[in-house]
């Protein structure tokens, strides 16, 4: 079955613009026309299209991409470059995983902080809590913020 550019841009949930994008930086090397000259995608596209996705998503540059595309299109000889780019960017994701958890963990810190600080009527009434008086998952992150370590 064929798709329109619409249609792959929908399934990867971006514009037919970026997927213009793409083609015109070489990081779609695939891409078939009509005889019209309009783009043209298969199912078999769809995993070539959901990698590029998935790199640009986790923060590789185009540039780095169209590299990536350079490799593939090189054969064999490049899977171990191949592996090492998807080894790195794992790492990077998994890094970018430990921090968002602190991020979010001081978020639920503040949610419950100013619910608290609502439900006083002010924020005086925190400033008297004692560390036994916070939620049990919250004391170890308010003694980081307390000694500026977080």
């Amino acid at each position: 079955m064929k798709y329109t550019i619409s249609e792959a841009a929908e399934y990867l949930h971006t514009t037919p613009s970026a997927l213009r994008y793409y083609e015109k930086a070489g990081i779609l090397p695939f891409v078939k026309r009509t005889k019209g000259g309009k783009r043209v995608f298969d199912e078999s596209d769809f995993e070539w299209l959901a990698i590029i996705n998935c790199l640009k998503k986790t923060g590789l540059s185009i540039k780095q991409i169209r590299n990536f595309v350079l490799l593939v299109r090189q054969g064999d000889k490049t899977i171990l470059k191949r592996k090492e780019l998807f080894y790195r960017q794992r790492e990077e994701v998994e890094n970018r995983i430990v921090d968002l958890k602190k991020n979010l963990a001081l978020l639920e810190y503040k949610c419950w902080f100013y619910e608290t600080a609502e439900k006083a009527g002010t924020l005086d009434a925190l400033s008297q809590l004692r560390r036994e008086d916070l939620p049990p998952r919250f004391r170890s992150l308010h003694k980081k913020l307390k000694d500026g370590r977080l």
